[in-house]
């Protein structure tokens, strides 16, 4: 229980109380949840758990003594979990929320080689997941709440045969991740309207036929964003295209990182660390890493059919992130803003090809 200084709720006693109810706190509910002493607490229950029912309805930050970075704030309750229909093909952890074929791999450094069939189920993957991201970015308008983004992305992708990567992967309760303003990366979809000026990155992954897809975009919301918000989304689209111009057989996955941050540093950014591109196939996330600064130590020479995603994070001051209690959300330590653009990337025998272009 929290501390405070209140009067006892407990019928016939007015003692000070320095007890609060759990429930009441995650409600954001003051009146008549304080209580001197467990015993009263418990003596009280009856009745007073009928509070908890008057506030199901109402809006509330659950970690309301959380320093947070910024303005941003959680808004719970969240809506419950979204259901697939059972023909609809889904990944070994759509269940236990444990990817137990990623953690069967995770000590190796081999990259995996698609061949021809496995290169066509990524493209079909990559087809569904962009066709996604379009529906979700043209929903996106001041008053929309990130919730009901999500469950137009979660139609979108059912009604497509797919099923939301996302979903349960690691335990992550929602269908995508929806990362406003100081958000990094890995926002959870709750009931927070979008407003006027807020910047959006959608990421979106499908599950289609055995095969992941996987792309995120930054958008404006309203007309009045910054002009930093602007240059932001700007030099973060403009650092993926160039990292992607370089992508070629024998180039080494480490050296994506320089060509990233000379370009962010050079417009006054700087390149998150603690999160990096990936490979992916079956998986959702396996080999190689592909870090997005300069100076990392990546493993690995890119290959034709080796299948991996660059997803540069930007920010407007630091890069270094805190983590909210939820155990996702990842925002600027300075509160200030940050950007994302994401491709599924196959290596050629001469190039690239854009997967989810």
């Amino acid at each position: 229980m929290a501390i405070t200084t209140e009067s006892c709720s407990a019928i016939s006693c007015n003692r000070p109380a320095h007890l609060r109810c759990p429930t009441c706190v995650k409600q954001n509910n003051d009146e008549g949840s304080y209580f001197c002493s467990q015993d009263c607490f418990k003596k009280s229950w009856g009745s007073h758990k009928a509070v908890h029912d008057q506030n199901k309805g109402k809006l509330y930050d659950p970690f309301p003594t959380f320093a947070y970075s910024g303005k941003l704030r959680p808004v719970y309750p969240l809506s419950p979990r979204r259901i697939v229909p059972e023909h609809i093909p889904r990944p070994d952890y759509a269940e236990t929320g444990i990817p137990k074929s990623e953690f069967a791999l995770v000590r190796s450094n081999a990259i995996k080689v698609l061949t021809p069939t496995e290169i066509q189920g990524m493209r079909e993957a990559c087809r569904v997941t962009r066709e996604v991201l379009e529906i979700a970015a043209a929903a996106v308008r001041p008053g929309i709440t990130t919730d009901e983004i999500d469950r137009i992305v979660h139609e979108a992708t059912i009604e497509r045969g797919a099923y939301p990567s996302p979903l349960n992967y690691n335990y992550f309760p929602k269908s995508c991740c929806l990362s406003l303003n100081e958000v990094i990366c890995h926002g959870i979809p709750d009931q927070r309207p979008l407003e006027d000026g807020d910047i959006i990155n959608i990421d979106i992954s499908c599950y289609y036929k055995g095969f992941h897809g996987d792309m995120n975009a930054t958008y404006l919301v309203g007309d009045n964003a910054s002009e930093v918000a602007r240059k932001l989304v700007k030099t973060t689209r403009e650092c993926l295209d160039l990292a992607i111009a370089a992508v070629k057989p024998g180039m080494r996955y480490r050296d994506f990182g320089k060509i990233i941050e000379d370009h962010a540093t050079k417009n006054g950014f700087s390149v998150v660390r603690a999160f990096v591109g990936h490979g992916i196939n079956q998986l959702f996330h396996t080999t190689p890493n592909v870090p997005h600064y300069a100076n990392n130590k990546a493993v690995g020479i890119l290959k034709p059919g080796h299948v991996f995603t660059i997803e540069p994070m930007i920010c407007e001051g630091v890069h270094q992130e805190l983590m909210w209690p939820d155990a996702w959300t990842a925002t600027t330590q300075d509160g200030k803003l940050s950007a994302q653009f994401e491709h599924t990337l196959l290596v050629t025998e001469d190039g690239v090809e854009i997967l989810t272009k």
